[in-house]
């Protein structure tokens, strides 16, 4: 019987047995789900011989049903068995829908009726309250009265909590959340000491924003007043998790309550949050620094049991929501530095708003990480502070369903609602919750119904939108003054204990305030500690290069080894010859491409105990199919990754495929960064076009994370970039725009165009102690173009240049220099090349950012003044490098040189669609870029006929 079975009004034993009689006149009248069950009544005669049950959850009837001489049921036993089938219904009924009617509304709005909850529904009456019920799935002993079991389900599923559960494919997960609930009656029982712990913490949160109300008037801190449940739920999530054992908690919330979570819960001194509020230096802070309200923080707690759990909050941006996969990236990287496989020492505690929750798809494409390999982290605690009102828009106006975290039914795991008023609730939810994330490793929800006191800030009047709303506001009690009178008068505190504490509190304020505002008072230093010490950020010196070369023998070595696949591996045979060409560059015998040098890389860095991880879409094999780093046998799909092969001793090399996620998979792996700072972690786009996908992770952390926040991250994104007639969404990375961002040295910005470069860039990026995101545009056509090669004692003996000088040219033949990045230089090589033109010098930065003014002084010493220099791109004259160095250097290059582009003319989109208009595009360019025109703009060349064109559709010189 399918048990979402959820038959009609069963209101009297006439109707079901109106039903057995059509089903013996003719079955096929009957709804199939009925039919099945009265199939399994029945032995083929008419009568059961069994006593079979409608769809329950029971595993058998604690009734002894009455059978004839002839083994047939009489009358009265088939009637307890349609009687206890009523009452299966119902307290499936209650646990499908108690969460409709649960009381979690703090400001007590009414909800709709759910018939299915009224016993008169099923067709009970008062006398049947009395009678005896199998209970065998209802906690509370084995018989209970029909009343006992109606009061039990409706104190569990229907007072301060209401529970979403029963979507849970997983029926054992179900009937352990069943379990726990029913028998406690979703109620836990408290001491006295408990008591007063959530009274203290109440007290701190009321007392914290009233103090900041009163001492700076009219300055933005976006209160947690309405929501001050927050604060016990948050301490009784961290004492349940050292219990656990946990060791590690990343936190990550946006504004709303989070200067009371910095004081009451992380331990920042409220002297420093008050001396935030006064801003008396303004020249502290020129250009840099961020609002109080977004800053993050670290402390140890320690427990009450002993153990010191530690605690990080993460900065966040007003972005809101784009904080929890760097949150979830974060503590990742924390259980994997200390081997926790097993995800037991480490947890994300992510605090969402509602209207965010709801509204922002980067929520979804977290969560859809959750249970994929290279995402998880054993599941996180979800508290969502439900203000019931965003900005100034109400839920009817702001999402399409009926809760705010319906999205995160798509996980299979329980969302419990809970009203914030009822601290004792929000306890019970706390343990539940932690007890069930421990117990089956999975994300958990608590939906805190709250409300927001004042407006969306302390300047903003809420009325003028929600009139009738705060009215009702205006009249409730703070929940500390709810919660203080539920305890008078259970007599488990005195009103003078109460007025004690609260008075201490403000006391310690005033303190700190005082502290705040003294002469003597210092910020505390923020230098690296921890894993970051020794790191550094700031602008880059030439002091921070180092040795990025590897033996030559040690390369063949960790190349050969990559060839090797264990006994009884097939291979496919693409990937066999694949294999042998390595084998060939071990030896030698052949120059290395792209992916060999990539491979070298993260190898060489594995065998020096560097941490190697890269996740993106696709990564595995690599878009363009080059990589090839995850092999699979043709015959049983068994994988083979040589890279987690190289020694015994190596650090660990993980690359994984991403799901088709930008946003929340590079912030994953920006969090990961933060607190790996000795490893090389990277994002692969699949296409570089696609990473504006996540341009907010791009701009609210990656660029700027250390000019607000002083965090370093030294995060590398791989970009595919290249004009290649693959149309608007296949060809560009956006340059420019990281440039745009680029300045005081907050990024790296390169464009190599050799294997070696490459290689001696990736090692760079991790062995240097200078910590900075990479940006790197990464190619697709030079992955096997036959020129895009280099030699195993390249990168035994080179380094990365930041500037790849002309090697083909006389320095006093030279009449114009070519300066170009990427790509573009091999066609203009090539065509040097077969006009034959020796007067003209092709060098390649590198390096777009930093970009070193002596570096490029020196690199054109050799060349006489009034050269004519001509920047060569691919790009549209709006797009790539150009208009970022034409604004750096001018129209004379270093006071020596004249100096202009040659570009596409500047577009609204990247590239064309037509592959023919693209060929006959980039052959305009490149004549351009040896022609004689001088213009700046884009000068379109008279295209001759097609007789007078090579096969390649260049122009014959005569």
């Amino acid at each position: 019987m399918n048990a979402n079975f959820d038959p009609p009004n069963v209101s009297n034993l006439a109707f079901v047995e109106g039903l057995f009689a059509e089903y013996l006149n003719n079955p096929a009248a009957v709804d199939p789900e009925w039919r099945r069950y009265f199939d399994a009544l029945r032995d083929g005669s008419g009568y059961s011989t069994v006593a079979v049950a409608a769809p329950t959850f029971r595993t058998r009837s604690i009734f002894n049903p009455v059978a004839g001489d002839d083994g047939r049921l009489d009358v009265a036993s088939r009637r307890e068995l349609v009687f206890q089938d009523r009452v299966d219904q119902m307290v499936r009924a209650y646990r499908v829908r108690g969460h409709l009617v649960a009381r979690i509304d703090p400001l007590g709005r009414p909800r709709p009726h759910q018939p299915k909850l009224d016993p008169e529904y099923w067709g009970f009456t008062d006398e049947d309250m009395s009678r005896p019920v199998s209970s065998e799935t209802v906690a509370g002993g084995d018989l209970q009265t029909l009343g006992e079991v109606v009061q039990r389900l409706r104190n569990t599923y229907c007072r301060s909590i209401g529970v979403q559960f029963m979507h849970i494919d997983d029926l054992g997960m179900r009937q352990w959340l069943q379990a726990r609930m029913e028998q406690s009656e979703n109620r836990v029982e408290l001491n006295r000491e408990q008591q007063l712990r959530i009274l203290t913490r109440l007290t701190d949160a009321v007392v914290f924003e009233e103090f900041i109300q009163k001492k700076f008037v009219g300055a933005k801190s976006f209160s947690l007043e309405g929501a001050e449940s927050l604060i016990p739920l948050l301490e009784l999530a961290i004492e349940k998790a050292a219990e656990q054992g946990l060791d590690e908690i990343v936190l990550a919330m946006a504004h709303r309550g989070r200067l009371n979570v910095l004081a009451n819960i992380l331990g920042k001194g409220p002297r420093d949050i008050f001396h935030e509020f006064q801003d008396s230096d303004p020249l502290l802070n020129l250009g840099r620094g961020d609002v109080k309200y977004h800053l993050g923080h670290s402390s140890d707690w320690i427990a009450r049991n002993g153990r010191k759990v530690h605690l990080s909050l993460c900065f966040n941006p007003s972005h809101l929501e784009y904080v929890n996969p760097v949150a979830m990236g974060r503590i990742r990287a924390k259980q994997d530095r200390v081997g926790d496989h097993r995800r037991e020492k480490g947890m994300a505690l992510l605090i969402h708003g509602d209207a965010s929750f709801a509204g922002q798809g980067v929520i979804q494409e977290t969560l859809n990480m959750s249970q994929l390999a290279g995402y998880a982290v054993g599941g996180a605690l979800h508290v969502i502070v439900n203000n019931q009102l965003g900005f100034t828009t109400p839920p009817e106006e702001a999402r399409s369903t009926r809760y705010a975290t319906d999205v995160a039914k798509m996980l299979q795991v329980p969302i419990f609602h809970v009203n914030g008023e009822d601290p004792e609730a929000v306890a019970q939810c706390v343990g539940l919750a932690m007890d069930f994330r421990m117990t089956y490793k999975r994300d958990v929800f608590i939906d805190m119904y709250c409300y927001r006191r004042r407006g969306h800030n302390e300047g903003d009047e809420p009325s003028f939108t929600q009139p009738m709303l705060y009215q009702v506001i205006d009249q409730r009690k703070s929940v500390r003054e709810g919660y203080l009178e539920h305890l008078l008068k259970l007599g488990a505190v005195t009103r003078e204990e109460a007025e004690r504490i609260l008075e201490q509190r403000r006391e310690q304020l005033e303190q700190e305030l005082s502290a705040a505002r003294s002469r003597d008072y210092v910020p505390g230093a923020q230098e690296p500690t921890g894993i970051w010490k020794g790191y550094r950020g700031g602008r880059e010196s030439m002091g921070d290069e180092v040795d990025t070369g590897v033996p030559v023998e040690q390369l063949k070595h960790l190349l050969e080894v990559q060839t090797r696949v264990p006994e009884g591996f097939h291979p496919h045979p693409k990937i066999q010859r694949f294999l042998h060409a390595r084998r060939e560059m071990a030896a030698g015998e052949r120059p290395l491409d792209w992916s060999a040098a990539e491979a070298l890389a993260w190898a060489s860095l594995a065998v020096q105990g560097v941490r190697v991880r890269l996740s993106g879409q696709d990564s595995a094999r690599g878009t363009f199919s080059h990589r090839h780093a995850v092999l699979h046998d043709i015959q049983n799909g068994n994988t083979w990754m040589p890279l987690q092969h190289l020694a015994p001793d190596q650090a660990p090399v993980e690359i994984y495929n991403s799901p088709l996620s930008e946003v929340a998979v590079m912030g994953f792996e920006y969090g990961y960064s933060l607190d790996t700072p000795d490893g090389l972690v990277m994002w692969e786009a699949q296409f570089g076009d696609f990473v504006n996908a996540a341009q907010v992770i791009i701009d609210q952390f990656i660029a700027s994370a250390e000019d607000k926040w002083r965090r370093l991250s030294g995060l590398t994104l791989l970009l595919p970039h290249g004009f290649e007639g693959q149309g608007p969404e296949h060809s560009s990375a956006r340059l420019e725009r990281f440039l745009l961002l680029a300045t005081e040295h907050n990024i790296q910005g390169v464009y190599p165009t050799t294997p070696a470069q490459y290689f001696h860039c990736l090692r760079r990026q991790v062995l240097r102690r200078w910590r900075k995101p990479l940006i790197m545009m990464t190619p697709k056509s030079l992955l096997r173009h036959p020129q895009a090669v280099s030699r195993l004692e390249d990168l035994a003996d080179g380094r990365f240049e930041r500037i790849l000088l002309d090697s083909k040219s006389r320095h006093d033949q030279v009449r114009r220099i070519l300066l170009c990045s990427g790509k573009i230089y091999y066609e203009l090589d090539h065509e040097r090349e077969r006009l034959g033109r020796k007067d003209v010098a092709i060098i390649r930065l590198e390096q777009l950012y930093p970009l070193s003014q002596s570096t490029l002084i020196s690199a054109l010493a050799p060349y006489p003044d009034g050269t004519r220099v001509i920047w060569v791109q691919e790009e549209p004259e709006n797009m790539g490098a150009w208009r970022y160095i034409r604004v750096r250097f001018g129209s004379m290059l270093l006071g020596r040189f004249p100096f202009m582009g040659v570009y596409r003319p500047a577009s609204a989109s990247p590239a064309t669609g037509s592959a023919a208009s693209h060929k006959l595009e980039q052959r305009e360019l490149i004549e351009k870029a040896f022609g004689d025109g001088g213009d700046e703009a884009w000068l379109r060349v008279e295209m001759a006929p097609a007789a007078e064109r090579d096969a390649d559709g260049f122009v014959i010189r005569h």
